[in-house]
């Protein structure tokens, strides 16, 4: 018989039918004449009850399982007299697949974050890394079909580059060198000639620029990929690795990518919140704090749209007492967005126009020569979840910036010649 995972016998209901299914045990409960075993297969975030007759072949051995083990059962779906569940299985047959020894790591009793980080391997069978997952699987696939409906076409961008896309100094070195034993010119230097590559290269920590290659020719594409920063920050904001969504489009300005960054904030809360109910239940019963509401805020909001005088303005005018001082020049801290998005306006804020000094070389240049076309996106809980800014499509004006930030045109003629030939507005 071929077995069904959990996610299906809990959509489709085969009351009175012989099913096979898989998983691990997630607790047991043994009696004489009968055991309750609590299965879970990963499939979606509820187990399975299943009453273990003392009549089955194997009985003693199957009810000394320990937690972890994995079991086949075949069984009756039956409707269940007990609290909180619609379902259960009467088992007919059972066999054990895969036994645990006594020190298995992860038992019935609460597991603190701390200690899962010591077996990181098995995260993935708690309840809380399988919520996490599930939510992300769906908003992965909610992201592709976002854009796919929209016409952008996908990109996998290069990993490895032999530039700083950001301009901030902050990547990861890839190198064949030996680092006991470095080459060197006559001068002194590292003599890169010696290296795989011929050249300093680094890991990527953007996939755009290649990205706006693609869209000055197919007019809208996104990228969906690792990106890696080696700013050494520990905090739960900064990463060494994640992935990241970048869309670049074609005869675009601002206002058409801050339209464009509400609507998918929008469509992926919306999906969350449609499909990763059972998820999100755990987690809020979990953490003891419940963010939907937040989520159905952000998804049910029209965004405020503030330039980023206009928030230094507030800000400084505000009761609130900040860690960080508030001045025009100055980036925005996590905690001036929260306040901005949570008690100010009380719904997400699209913050426009930063100053030109704390802003990538590529963004636009407005006309009073001291703000760029940028955009975060802030919302409540959060502070910024999105940035992104109209590109500078004029020559002369990038070239002027990139001079500014002390890079070299000759790093970047490729990018450059984006804007000697048909060179449009785009963000």
């Amino acid at each position: 018989m071929k077995r069904i995972k959990l996610s299906e016998v809990f959509k489709s209901q085969p009351i009175d039918q012989t099913v096979v299914i898989k998983g691990w045990v997630r607790s047991l409960r043994k009696s004489k004449k009968f055991s309750f075993i609590v299965l879970n297969d990963g499939s979606t975030q509820q187990s399975l009850q299943i009453v273990a007759d003392q009549t089955l072949d194997d009985y003693e051995r199957i009810t000394q399982c320990g937690i972890g083990t994995a079991l086949m059962i075949e069984g009756e779906v039956v409707k269940s007299q007990g609290k909180g569940q619609s379902i259960e299985m009467v088992a007919k047959k059972v066999e054990v697949i895969g036994e645990v020894s006594e020190n298995y790591p992860l038992q019935k009793k609460a597991t603190s974050m701390e200690f899962l980080r010591e077996i990181a391997h098995l995260r993935p069978r708690t309840n809380t890394f399988g919520a996490v997952f599930r939510i992300r699987h769906v908003l992965s696939m909610a992201t592709h079909q976002f854009f796919h409906e929209r016409g952008f076409i996908n990109l996998q961008t290069p990993i490895i580059t032999a530039m700083d896309a950001e301009g901030a100094g902050e990547l990861f070195n890839v190198t064949t060198m030996d680092l006991k034993d470095i080459p060197t010119d006559d001068k002194g230097q590292v003599n890169y000639k010696k290296d795989y590559f011929g050249r300093p290269s680094y890991l990527a920590c953007t996939g755009q620029l290649e990205a706006e290659c693609f869209a000055m020719g197919m007019d809208s594409v996104y990228t969906f990929g690792p990106t890696f920063r080696s700013e050494n920050s520990n905090t739960s904001r900064h990463l060494s690795e994640f992935w990241m969504i970048e869309p670049e489009v074609a005869f675009c300005d601002l206002d058409q990518i801050v339209t464009l960054a509400q609507e998918y904030i929008q469509f992926l809360i919306k999906k969350a919140l449609d499909e990763c109910q059972e998820e999100l239940e755990f987690l809020t019963k979990a953490n003891k704090e419940d963010h939907r509401p937040t989520l159905e805020l952000v998804r049910d909001s029209q965004f405020e749209r503030i330039t980023y005088t206009e928030a230094t303005e507030i800000l400084k005018s505000a009761k609130e007492k900040f860690e960080f001082q508030v001045e025009w020049g100055c980036d925005l801290q996590t905690e001036h967005e929260r306040y901005l998005a949570e008690k100010h306006f009380k719904v997400p804020v699209i913050v426009t126009d930063y100053p030109k000094e704390i802003k990538a070389f590529y963004m636009k240049l407005n006309q009073d020569n001291k703000t760029v076309r940028a955009m975060d996106v802030l919302v409540p809980g959060v502070g910024e979840i999105i940035g992104g800014s109209q590109r500078e499509e004029d020559l002369g004006l990038l070239q002027k910036r990139m001079q500014e930030c002390g890079l070299k045109e000759e790093d970047y003629w490729w990018y450059l010649d984006l804007r000697r030939y048909g060179s449009v507005p785009h963000a």
